[in-house]
């Protein structure tokens, strides 16, 4: 079952979220808040994240980055989320290393459909690319 973090410092749309992914059969869990957040990705790698840009102390773009910096979770997918769908502050996202955002309040569908370009993202990782896509020249037959 992929793992889903939702990162979000209000409790109630973190736990709506966790539900529709549980319903989605993912294994979902909560962080309430940056720091949280921080403590859980130091266990458990998950296949996504879902976080909220907008948070006290630390907000979701310096979450963003400090993820993207960790070789742990460099990788992982990250959606950003907002009530706030200025294009700005998606482009600011984006620049941090999201890799997808979703307006709130969120619609399900729209879950649905991130939820299959995150399958398809990791699917695409974990297959080992071409010799010539990996940096590595292809191999020569002996003479």
């Amino acid at each position: 079952m992929p793992c889903a973090y939702v990162i979000d410092d209000n409790r109630e749309t973190a736990d709506s979220l966790a539900q529709w992914l549980y319903l989605l059969d993912y294994d979902a869990r909560v962080a309430l808040g940056p720091l949280a957040a921080i403590e859980a990705l130091a266990g458990r790698v998950p296949d996504v994240i879902f976080l909220d840009i907008h948070m006290h102390g630390m907000d979701g773009v310096e979450v963003c980055r400090y993820i993207r910096r960790d070789p742990r979770t460099a990788d992982v997918a990250i959606i950003a989320m907002s009530s706030d769908t200025q294009p700005s502050l998606v482009e600011h996202a984006r620049l941090a290393g999201a890799n997808g955002f979703l307006g709130k309040p969120l619609e399900f569908e729209a879950l649905e459909e991130v939820l299959r370009a995150v399958a398809r993202l990791n699917e695409a990782r974990r297959r080992p690319a071409p010799a010539s896509r990996a940096g590595l020249s292809p191999l020569t037959s002996a003479r």
